[in-house]
């Protein structure tokens, strides 16, 4: 076939960005509607496709296939929600993209509607080959609030036995290779007291106080996080971390706190780390418990998982980072303490990637932009996936 004009090529991604931004598909109000769009546009194209909604009927997945269905294709992946714009100064209407010096503006524009414009921008050229080995789009929901959608949509892969060759997860990396990042963790620990008047601190149970201890104590557990780093961590800093985000309880200065709320995260680059935390906390916390209940029996402290998402390990041999080297002409790979929805492909044994266009810098800023010029590489390098998928000869090597 004639090889498609590259400038047609950037007007259709660029047109098909509009209308993604157009849906303000916000995590906490619903990825629904951008979903069922995708899925018209990618089924026009001729893909096999299936719209997984969750039971809200709200948030969906979507996954969808081109060409023969076997077990050696390659996903391309993204997420379809964007964090909120309220309180953010824009200097453009954040759900209408405006084209500008060179730049692509809009909520989600890098973050990442970009490179899943650019993949069912390439739908139509994909269709029209004769391909030996099928490419399939995974787009997911609730990303920014914990990657719930992906959690769902790699259980229900690995339930059905599905095989892939490699993930391309097209966060934004400025078109750079990256294959490796930490997991994030998060919870909120929530501690319920006894109220009473503060001349009498005995007579209640403050959880402001309680709350405190349990900040201290993750705190203290740092020290053990860094010595329990892995030798030849390659990660900066080579150890998991562990950060107290807030603490909020109480009223008023003479009232005993009767509840609190401490929101914590961690950043583990082995999973028994966080196993670790959870395991000396759960001590902690049942010790202070015993002690709130001699007081108030009805005293508590529970936590709640907010998150937890894998990371991506960097691996020895990784066919998805040599294939994202080969598409892009990289000579090596980087990490980047961000998360992404890659470690959840890679847990389910699919051999994952981070690449996708725009900086990591202009997500969830005010005026979010995508630099054109960082689209124009990322539809290259799909063209040249789409190359190398009609080629009956794989090549699973690394370099």
């Amino acid at each position: 076939m004639t090889k498609p004009d590259t400038t047609e090529r950037l007007t259709r991604c660029k047109a098909l960005l509009a209308d993604l931004v157009a849906f303000a598909s916000v995590s906490a109000d619903g990825n629904r509607a951008v979903t069922e769009y995708l899925a018209k546009a990618l089924s026009a194209a001729g893909a096999r496709v299936e719209v997984m909604p969750d039971d809200t009927g709200l948030q969906a997945n979507l996954f969808a296939t081109i060409g023969p269905d076997t077990g050696d294709g390659i996903i391309l992946s993204g997420h379809t929600d964007v964090v909120p714009v309220v309180d953010q100064p824009w200097t453009f209407d954040p759900f209408a993209m405006t084209e500008t010096d060179g730049r692509l503006y809009g909520r989600g524009t890098c973050d990442m509607k970009g490179f899943v414009a650019a993949c069912v921008a390439m739908a139509p050229e994909f269709a029209a080959l004769d391909l030996k080995r099928p490419v399939h789009f995974a787009f997911t929901h609730d990303e920014e609030t914990g990657c719930f959608g992906a959690q769902r949509l790699t259980a229900h892969l690995q339930a059905r036995g599905f095989r892939a060759q490699a993930a391309i997860i097209g966060e934004p990396s400025l078109m750079q290779v990256i294959d490796g990042h930490k997991g994030c963790y998060e919870y909120t620990t929530h501690v319920v007291g006894l109220e009473g008047h503060g001349s009498s601190p005995d007579l209640g149970v403050n959880a402001v106080e309680y709350a405190a201890r349990i900040a201290l104590k993750l705190t203290a557990l740092r020290e053990d996080l860094k010595a329990r780093a892995p030798a030849d961590c390659p990660f900066d800093p080579p150890h998991s971390t562990l950060n107290i985000g807030a603490l909020r309880g109480g009223q008023v200065h003479n009232i005993i706190a009767g509840t609190a709320r401490l929101d914590w995260e961690m950043r583990p680059v082995q999973v028994s780390d966080a196993d670790f935390i959870k395991a000396e906390l759960a001590a902690y916390v049942a010790q202070l418990r015993e002690q709130m209940q001699t007081i108030h029996p009805e005293a508590d402290i529970t936590t709640d998982i907010v998150a937890e998402v894998v990371g991506l390990a960097p691996e020895t041999a990784n066919p998805a980072r040599a294939l994202a080297m080969s598409l892009t002409g990289a000579n090596g790979a980087g990490l980047v303490p961000f998360g992404t929805e890659a470690g959840l492909f890679q847990s389910i044994g699919i051999a994952s990637v981070i690449c996708g266009p725009g900086s990591i810098a202009q997500a969830h800023k005010p005026d979010e932009y995508l630099e054109i010029e960082q689209l124009s590489r990322c539809l290259d390098m799909l063209a040249r996936l789409a190359d190398a998928l009609t080629d009956s000869v794989k090549n699973n090597s690394d370099r």
